[in-house]
């Protein structure tokens, strides 16, 4: 069943300026609507890698829900798992400046409870042959729950990310369970209640290293931008990734592109820094367009070496 993907789906509304930027004034410019979501993403993302993932989620019961169902298949990702229910969809507004950067943005989250009924009535079919299972932490407490129960029944690889870390603060206690974690510079900061901007990539990674060693979580991945990213295991292990050199058009989603990367690399037998480097290519890829998600790779351009099935 390849990797199975659990999260929530989003539609992404982005403005850009034709001109400079005015904070407060008047910008005229363009609008976007694309589908979004950070596991959404990243299904689409290891799909782009002519992988097979599964997405297990949620739409809303109307044309724009069916959309994203008709898009992913068209992808190839196994859509079996995504169910209509209302209100099975968020919202992300977003501004952008110059530099292709946020700088405004306001979300209104779906209602996620019904994944938990799914994993209930299906788990066991779900993630009894899967390679590995990647998931948003800021789920419902009850769904995370299931889904680390199910990891450890079958014996499963279990990867998660954010996409609201004020929830996932109240979850941490799950990170001790989570194969890797991976999040973005200031993230880790609300994590561990730290100011971590500042930071150049080598203190960065001598801090996270104690991080994660004192809080018992087994690896945790951050993201820092255009400074590239630090992994840390509580082995020990630690080191710095830089990132890929690219002109930026639009940021959005790269950390989506890294996550899935980086969980590919993993899943299927490469070492952290080579997972990490994976992740770093395929951030810089959606970092260079105005998608985001990346375009398509075959498996072996990242060493990897798996059948592609059409």
């Amino acid at each position: 069943m390849g990797i199975v993907i659990i999260g929530a789906v989003f539609v992404d509304i982005k403005g850009y300026p034709l001109s400079t930027y005015i904070p407060g004034g008047r910008n005229a410019g363009r609008v976007e609507q694309v589908h979004g979501g950070v596991c959404r993403n990243v299904a689409e993302d290891i799909a782009n890698v002519e992988l097979r993932p599964t997405f297990v989620s949620l739409v809303d019961n109307t044309g724009s829900g069916q959309d994203v169902i008709d898009k992913l298949a068209k992808h190839k990702v196994n859509t079996r798992y995504i169910e209509k229910v209302p209100d099975g969809m968020g919202t992300w507004l977003a501004v952008f400046d110059n530099d292709g950067d946020v700088c405004a943005a306001i979300s209104k989250r779906p209602d996620t409870t019904p994944l938990t009924k799914l994993l209930e009535e299906k788990g066991d079919e779900i993630f009894a042959d899967c390679d590995g299972i990647a998931f948003e932490l800021d789920l419902e407490k009850a769904t995370v729950k299931q889904i680390l129960r199910y990891a450890k029944k079958y014996n499963k690889k279990v990867y998660a990310a954010i996409s609201n870390m004020s929830i996932a603060m109240e979850r941490r206690a799950f990170l001790q369970e989570i194969d890797c974690f991976v999040c973005n510079q200031q993230e880790a900061g609300l994590l561990f209640s730290d100011e971590y901007d500042h930071m150049a990539p080598e203190e960065m990674c001598r801090t996270l290293a104690a991080n994660v060693h004192s809080a018992n979580i087994p690896c945790m991945v951050v993201t820092m931008g255009g400074e590239g990213a630090v992994y840390a295991r509580s082995n020990g292990e630690s080191g710095v990734v830089p990132a890929k050199k690219v002109d930026v058009i639009d940021t959005t989603g790269a950390g989506d592109a890294f996550f899935a990367g980086t969980v590919i690399g993993l899943t299927y037998g490469k070492t952290l820094p080579e997972a990490c480097e994976i992740g770093s290519r395929l951030a810089a890829s959606v970092i260079c367009t105005a998608e985001n998600v990346c375009p398509r790779f075959r498996p072996l351009e990242f060493g990897l070496n798996i059948p592609v099935v059409d």
